[in-house]
């Protein structure tokens, strides 16, 4: 009896124990009610409650949590259905709140979400919704916010997974990237053809260009050369000219003058007899003395 007794006292006063002390877990807070009314918030780490009196009503995890709001159809401006689906994340920053603020926090911000996206992808064009999402992300966002306060909620971000137009649209969107696509290409060939030809006529220009100084070069040089050409020869000749007729007034000059004047006309005649079939004859031989009399009489003049 006396061992029932003890048994039934050591069990009492383990669940004294159990009712008594309340370890929170990290990043959890706990909301305790006395008698049916909000009395505290049990903070992380070991709690003391009054047993049979208070009693742990809602658990909360004070972590980020994701929240898959579910995909929706919704209509742009331009009167295009647009199934949507995205993430949202949020963190209960009042536990208080969101314990007795909104029966179920989570489906009011599931809901909130859905009609809020709806709303703004209603004020955009089709072609807006792929270029704009961080708009899109931000309205909700704020939108959301803004109620989910009461919530005892804090919405830190939404992220759009998805963005699925029907199969006409993205038809009619695979047709319009490939013609601008091919309009592109041909733009760009165009534009290198157009630069080839100017390439090509540039070159050309420069080769013209080119040439013409080349061959302006070659007629300096070669006018050059036939005038150095020219000066060399009138130099030569003057200094023969004048060395000859140094020559003419050394002792025995003028003799040899002589001779040689005789020698060059004699020669002068043969040639000219050769010319023809005829043969040249003086109308008077015995006039050759005074022909070379009369050169020789020239030569001495000029001297």
């Amino acid at each position: 009896m006396l061992g029932s007794v003890t048994l039934v006292i050591f069990f009492l006063a383990i669940v004294f124990v159990v009712q008594t002390v309340k370890v929170v877990p990290q990043q959890h807070a706990w909301v305790v009610e006395r008698l049916g009314k909000y009395h505290a918030t049990l903070a992380p780490g070991l709690n003391i409650v009054v047993p049979f009196i208070d009693r742990v009503a809602y658990k909360h995890i004070l972590k980020e949590i994701p929240l898959d709001v579910p995909p929706q159809v919704c209509i742009t401006k331009d009167n295009t259905q647009l199934q949507v689906d995205g993430i949202l994340y949020f963190q209960i920053t009042d536990p208080m709140r969101a314990s007795y603020g909104s029966s179920n926090y989570i489906a009011a911000i599931t809901q909130l979400a859905q009609t809020t996206l709806r709303s703004v992808i209603g004020k955009m064009e089709l072609d807006k919704t792929f270029e704009e999402r961080d708009h899109i992300n931000t309205a909700i966002v704020s939108a959301i916010d803004e109620s989910a306060e009461n919530w005892g909620v804090k919405v830190l971000r939404y992220e759009i997974k998805d963005l699925t137009p029907p199969k006409e649209i993205l038809h009619a969107m695979q047709a319009q990237i490939t013609a601008e696509r091919e309009k592109r290409a041909l733009i760009a060939a165009s534009e290198g053809r157009k630069q080839e030809q100017i390439n090509i006529a540039t070159g050309e220009r420069e080769a013209a260009i080119a040439r013409s100084e080349g061959e302006k070069q070659a007629s300096i040089n070669r006018a050059q050369g036939q005038a150095a050409a020219i000066l060399a020869i009138a130099e030569a000749s003057a200094e023969a000219i004048r060395k000859t007729a140094a020559a003419i007034q050394q002792p025995g000059g003028t003799d040899a003058v002589n001779l040689k004047v005789a020698e060059q006309y004699v020669d002068a005649f043969g040639k000219l007899a050769k010319t023809n079939n005829s043969i040249i004859v003086p109308a008077n031989l015995s006039d050759m003395g005074g022909l070379i009399a009369t050169a020789l009489q020239v030569v001495k003049q000029q001297k």
